[in-house]
């Protein structure tokens, strides 16, 4: 492929839509390559042409083609792995070992959702003698997928993966941020031998027209959207006209419970990487810092000197631990966070901007309000708050104190205790003396703001599937 991102529909390349854009590499501003962003009018189209694959095509039911596609996927994704890593570096800014990790987790997952794909079974249940009801899961139609632009592989494989195996078709819009490197990933799956024509669609965009347009389509059934809460709740509302499925993995504010017996060395190398990952731009990264009174100045000193070793610079640089914000528009509205941070709180380490690129060192600073905008809301950066509890009740209520459940560690040594918290805060997922392991066997959610359904793991099938109740009576038939 040359470097304009096109659009994918029933099969074929088109390059229609406005007039290109540029994708423009965060590290350096240099600019990667182009796009053409669709409109809605291209949107429906796409999923009209899913809507004919799936009603008059026999991939919903067809597990065994469904599994050979998505194990054919994971093998193109495998051959292009280091290409793909390279333009997530490009154009995402992260480390290279992350892209990396982030390409290796999207084969893991359409691999794991390929034999899901061939054990999707029903039930029967025998009501009364010769009555017989049949319990048959189904896939749900068109699936509408949102990707967000900071993992826009794993994102997108996360959704798509069991959209297929379940047995719907799909329409996809990447994030304006990454469409070259969602270009690759949609070669990938056109170079599927398996894939039948309009099965998976792909349409750009540089705004909202084709997202709104996927959400209140009576073509589309389903929806899934991985991005910001307030985004999420525009997506229920403009889903409510056609009473479609919306499943959401919203924003986050992932705190960090450290209680008196904690192994620091541990919850530092942990908290360290599970809270700069990307950049911090992850919903699941650690976002507070909560530690017990006991060890408050002990932990503070050991994260503070943590956070300002880490060299920041490029992803393609072997000796960078943090690679660069998705742009300078993002740089500038966290550092007006940090100055305010700096007036509502204790500046333990005052990030800044490096000399040239969308890079910003890491913060970590101590607040008591926790009413505050600074605690309540997701950032979205390398940007971290240390705050204090005196005992496990409040360490649960300051946990559970925001309007997010989406994840949260515990560092203890005591096993009933890291029981007895995991179960009494309320997130999705919840990490024991470690941060950020996500695995395609695991589902991840949130509970409150941060979302409805689940994502990997056997339930991440089920925002895709129906069940359909057939009876049937001895002697009608």
């Amino acid at each position: 492929m040359d470097n304009l991102a096109k659009h994918y529909i029933a099969g074929e390349w088109r390059d229609d839509g406005g007039p290109p854009e540029v994708s423009v590499n965060p590290a350096d501003g240099s600019v990667l390559g182009r796009y053409v962003p669709g409109h809605a009018a291209l949107a429906e189209e796409a999923a009209i042409a899913a809507r004919v694959a799936f009603d008059e095509g026999t991939w919903a039911a067809s597990p065994r083609l469904r599994a050979q596609v998505l194990h054919e996927f994971a093998d193109r994704l495998a051959a292009a792995k280091d290409d793909i890593a390279d333009l997530i570096v490009a154009e995402n800014g992260k480390l290279r070992s992350e892209a990396m990790g982030e390409t290796m987790a999207g084969i893991s997952e359409s691999r794991y959702y390929a034999g899901l794909a061939r054990n999707i079974r029903g039930s029967m249940q025998e009501m009364m003698p010769g009555q017989m009801s049949l319990f048959h899961r189904e896939a749900a139609g068109v699936a509408g997928i949102i990707v967000p632009w900071n993992a826009p592989v794993t994102l997108l494989v996360r959704s798509l993966a069991p959209a297929l195996a379940a047995g719907c078709t799909a329409l996809i819009k990447p994030a304006a941020q990454t469409p070259v490197v969602h270009a690759r990933i949609m070669q990938c799956l056109a170079e599927c031998a398996s894939l039948p024509p309009g099965v998976v669609n792909s349409v750009n965009e540089n705004g909202i027209e084709v997202g709104q347009s996927m959400v209140t389509s009576a073509n589309v059934d389903v929806i899934s959207f991985t991005g910001s809460s307030a985004t999420g709740r525009l997506i229920m509302a403009g889903a409510a006209g056609t009473l479609k499925r919306v499943g959401l993995e919203l924003g986050g504010k992932a705190p960090a419970v450290l209680f008196e017996d904690a192994d620091l060395d541990l919850a530092v190398a942990q908290l360290t990487h599970g809270s700069l990952a990307i950049a911090g731009q992850m919903c699941a990264a650690a976002a507070r810092f909560l530690e017990h009174e006991s060890i408050a100045a002990d932990f503070a000193e050991r994260m503070t000197a943590a956070l300002k070793a880490v060299r920041v610079g490029p992803g393609a640089n072997p000796s960078s631990k943090m690679g660069a914000l998705i742009d300078t528009a993002n740089q500038s509205r966290l550092m007006r966070l940090i100055e305010q941070a700096g007036d509502e709180g204790r500046m333990l380490l005052k990030g800044g901007p490096l000399e040239s690129g969308a890079f910003l060192t890491p913060t970590l600073f101590g607040i008591d309000d926790v009413t505050s905008a600074l605690v309540q809301e997701e950032l979205f950066g390398p940007i971290i708050s240390l705050e204090t509890f005196a005992d496990e009740a409040e360490a649960v209520a300051k946990a559970n104190g925001t309007v997010y459940g989406l994840a949260a560690s515990v560092f203890t040594r005591d096993h009933a205790r890291a029981i007895r918290v995991s179960r009494a805060i309320r997130a999705g997922t919840v990490w024991i003396n470690a941060h950020l392991r996500l695995f395609a066997e695991a589902e991840t959610g949130g509970y409150g703001q941060s979302g409805l359904g689940r994502l990997h793991g056997p339930e991440g099938l089920h925002d895709f599937l129906e069940t359909k109740h057939i009876f049937m009576e001895q002697g009608t038939i």
